[in-house]
């Protein structure tokens, strides 16, 4: 059995793996890269290996740097399956509908095809894509020679890790692992205890978490910092599980009087949509949820709240004086319309931008971020402008949807006795050197850190 890496290899996004057996090829995720121009044009570049060749692939989550390049696969000749869960498929749908429109812009920009069309992700959704339960293995490929069980990863509602089974060995492809317990979804899943080989993000891979009972206090202390400022609180939220759980921690705070009561824009069409996907899955969500939700409250919506569907209703948040509170898409301010209120209150020393999810490097939420830690005003580019960035800049590790380093070491720790070998991968190399060495040191499990083509032998 033979294991490539095509994606996420010393890199964050754009998640890749090729698994061959017995002459057959699957995939585990095919997504976008994501970050600085170099990393999207990447994007537009043909597969590295024959499209036609793959008989199945198997999504660990719906987010786009594992998803997103989907689409081009079918266009290029795939005609396999695809397996998640059934959420991931419902939300998948939607956010590769969405990323469309953002691709055609890239093409335009790089002056290249369009990476692929509507048509693409509807009939890859609806004739090649379908839903598993959670515990529940199937058989895959033509021949049925991978044997895959999907487990919860508690990174967003649907997320897996998977364990795939072949010639007599045992691999665990985690996907993204949730900084658990998290909000609506509750705790993860821990490893089994007899895997071979296991995949690993490393995004946090050298890095501790706050508590996570510091994020709702944070979130408390800006909005009434910003409040009594009177400016506005700018929030840079991914449209999927960032927006929701702020969503509920919001509902709370403010039901419970702990936050002045000020306007709230939900400010992203696709946030929108993909909320009203939350509600359908109900059965998916922590006991905790299910009893708040059982108790007749509503955990996505409060007084003061406002979601912004049209371009048109967007626009009159501006007419809406501070304070306020403004959440918007995306989450690395690459996209979106967070960029039309970054332009608007980033020179305004009274508003606060507060980052709540990973920056990629080269996005400008990452520029925004380190420029910050300059400790003098700066500027950044936008629209062609040059922004004086007044406003307060702060970020929270708590808020991640990515598990810490303490995290993933607890996840690894039951499978120690037979793992053979631990590939990291999802992680800027500056995250994975620590993270390989404590797992070489505390856990004794040999570690790689494979590069972007890298085959091993397994």
């Amino acid at each position: 059995m033979k294991l490539t890496f095509y994606g996420a290899a010393k890199m964050v996004t754009g998640s890749n793996y090729l698994l061959e057996s017995g002459g057959e090829k699957i995939l585990i995720d095919c997504g976008l890269r994501q970050g600085s121009n170099y990393s999207e044009r990447q994007n537009f570049e043909p597969f590295p290996y024959n499209p036609k060749e793959i008989s199945a692939v198997v999504v660990t989550h719906p987010h786009i740097d594992h998803t997103g390049r989907l689409p081009k696969l079918y266009k290029d000749g795939f005609r396999g399956r695809v397996y998640s869960t059934i959420p991931a498929k419902d939300f998948s749908k939607i956010l590769l509908l969405d990323s469309e429109h953002v691709l055609m812009q890239d093409a335009d920009k790089f002056k290249l095809p369009f990476l692929y069309g509507i048509r693409e992700v509807e009939e890859l959704i609806g004739g090649h894509w379908e839903g598993v339960e959670y515990h529940t293995p199937i058989k895959i490929g033509s021949r049925g020679q991978f044997n895959v069980t999907f487990y919860s990863a508690g990174h967003v509602l649907g997320s897996s890790f998977v364990l795939i089974e072949a010639e007599g060995k045992r691999l665990v492809f985690s996907g993204d692992l949730g900084n658990s317990p998290a909000p609506i979804i509750g705790k993860r899943e821990e490893m089994p205890d007899d895997v071979d080989y296991c995949l690993i993000d490393s995004t946090y891979g050298g890095r501790v978490h706050e508590p996570a009972a510091e994020r709702k206090e944070v979130l408390e202390d800006m909005i009434e910092d910003t409040v009594k400022a009177g400016g506005v609180l700018m929030i840079p939220a991914f449209a999927m599980e960032r927006t929701q759980d702020l969503l509920y921690e919001l509902n709370e705070l403010v039901e419970h009087g702990r936050v002045p009561r000020v306007p709230v824009f939900i400010d992203s069409p696709l946030a929108i949509k993909l909320t009203e996907v939350y509600k359908q899955y109900y059965q998916y969500f922590d006991a905790e949820t299910k009893k708040i939700i059982k108790s007749g409250d509503a955990i996505f919506n409060f007084p003061g709240l406002k979601m912004t569907m049209t371009t048109e209703e967007s626009k009159t948040i501006n007419d809406v004086p501070p304070p306020k509170v403004i959440i918007a898409g995306a989450g690395m301010s690459n996209a979106g319309r967070i960029l039309h209120h970054e332009r608007r209150y980033l020179p305004d020393p009274k508003s606060t931008l507060l980052i709540v999810g990973y920056q990629a490097a080269g996005s400008l939420g990452r520029k925004l971020l380190d420029g910050k830690k300059l400790g003098k005003p700066f500027d950044v580019k936008m629209f062609g402008e040059n922004i004086p960035v007044r406003a307060n800049v702060k970020a929270i590790g708590a808020w991640s949807a990515h598990a810490d380093q303490p995290q993933l070491l607890g996840w690894l720790k039951p499978a120690r006795e037979r793992l053979k070998k631990v590939f990291l991968v999802h992680g800027e190399i500056e995250e994975m050197t620590p993270l390989s060495q404590i797992i070489r040191d505390d856990l004794a499990v040999s570690v790689e850190i494979p590069a972007e083509g890298g085959g091993y032998d397994l």
